[in-house]
């Protein structure tokens, strides 16, 4: 087993929680996944969390959202801890080096986009140009609520799974 794994394993439900809580800034996703300890293995950890995730209400899902940073900003919430702030940098590390008018236009569209939706614009930068994260942030200002809601929430269920691998081999 893992190494990280077996000692969440044995941690209290709230050291628990907390430890996971970075990958996923919702308290619910954190609480429901440690209530289903011991969990033997990256896949069964993986797959516990997109249950949970797909299972969650639109609220636990916004709680999430709001521990992200917007894309090109090099500050995290303050709500965000400390290791989900440095996971958010290294993520967005492509957009820091954009030419100067891709980073005001990404700066543009997530204030269209929160004035538009009430919350951050959720994309899974990893991998992913400054231009490819603006095309998407323009594509997606078009859908109606309910559309970028889950498309949002599907963009932070890859988040999760790439920062859940991160913290299984820190």
């Amino acid at each position: 087993m893992n190494k990280v794994l077996a000692h969440w394993n044995q941690l209290s439900e709230e050291d628990a929680a907390q430890e996971i809580l970075p990958c996923c800034g919702s308290v619910s996703w954190a609480r429901r996944l440690v209530s289903r300890r011991p969990i033997e293995d990256e896949q069964s950890l993986a797959s516990g969390s997109d249950e949970i995730w797909n299972a969650l209400t639109s609220s636990d899902w916004r709680e999430a959202f709001s521990k992200h940073p917007r894309i090109g900003e090099r500050k995290a919430a303050e709500t965000a801890g400390v290791l989900s702030a440095a996971w958010s940098a290294e993520e967005q590390s492509r957009v820091m080096t954009a030419e100067q008018e891709v980073q005001f236009a990404l700066a543009e569209g997530n204030r269209a986009y929160e004035h538009r939706f009430g919350r951050v614009f959720i994309v899974c930068a990893t991998g992913k140009s400054a231009n490819e994260m603006l095309e998407i942030l323009r594509r997606r200002l078009a859908n109606d609520d309910a559309t970028e809601l889950r498309e949002a929430a599907e963009e932070q269920r890859k988040i999760t799974n790439i920062r859940l691998r991160k913290w299984l081999h820190s």
